[in-house]
């Protein structure tokens, strides 16, 4: 008997099976080999010249300027974070959106000018205590970071632009 030759229903079967209109070819081993068409580039993703562009950073993009909306809501987010994590917050705030616009660089800055100050006040209280008047100070610091962080942010809820009192402007 003769030997049955198998060959042409496996390359369909094999063609159906990586999808229409490429080439299938086979290794050495027997294994398929997709294409993609007569005309590949068999350099294609290695730079062959100098005349080619390196590949553009898409972080050192101008970043994308805040909604009006967005700009008041990171605000007030900023003032009243500022509470609850004093320098960190404002200072995250101020790196991450203070190039997107005028209204957010604004109150960020000042929130971080402001906790700055009030964190120069908490430890002058704390290096005091022992005095007594130290008790006195971090209280008082306490009461002004809550009142004056409060009215920051419903001051930057109506659309005003803020600033603290007894602030010292480290950034601007």
């Amino acid at each position: 008997s003769t030997p049955v030759d198998n060959s042409g229903d496996r390359a369909r079967r094999d063609r159906s099976r990586l999808g229409r209109g490429r080439d299938v070819r086979t290794t050495s081993r027997g294994h398929p080999e997709l294409s993609t068409g007569r005309h590949s580039n068999p350099t294609r993703g290695i730079m062959t010249g100098m005349s080619e562009q390196p590949p553009v950073n898409p972080y050192a993009a101008t970043p994308q300027p805040l909604r009006p909306e967005d700009e008041k809501l990171w605000a007030i987010v900023t003032h009243l974070g500022g509470i609850f994590v004093p320098v960190l917050l404002p200072l995250i705030t101020y790196l991450v959106l203070r190039d997107r616009g005028p209204f957010v660089r604004h109150h960020t800055a000042t929130a971080l000018n402001f906790h700055l100050t009030m964190l120069i006040a908490y430890v002058v209280g704390f290096v005091t205590v022992w005095l007594i008047i130290g008790f006195f100070i971090v209280l008082a610091v306490g009461l002004l970071v809550l009142i004056l962080a409060i009215m920051a942010a419903v001051a930057t809820s109506r659309g005003e632009y803020y600033s603290y009192p007894l602030s010292i402007a480290f950034v601007r």
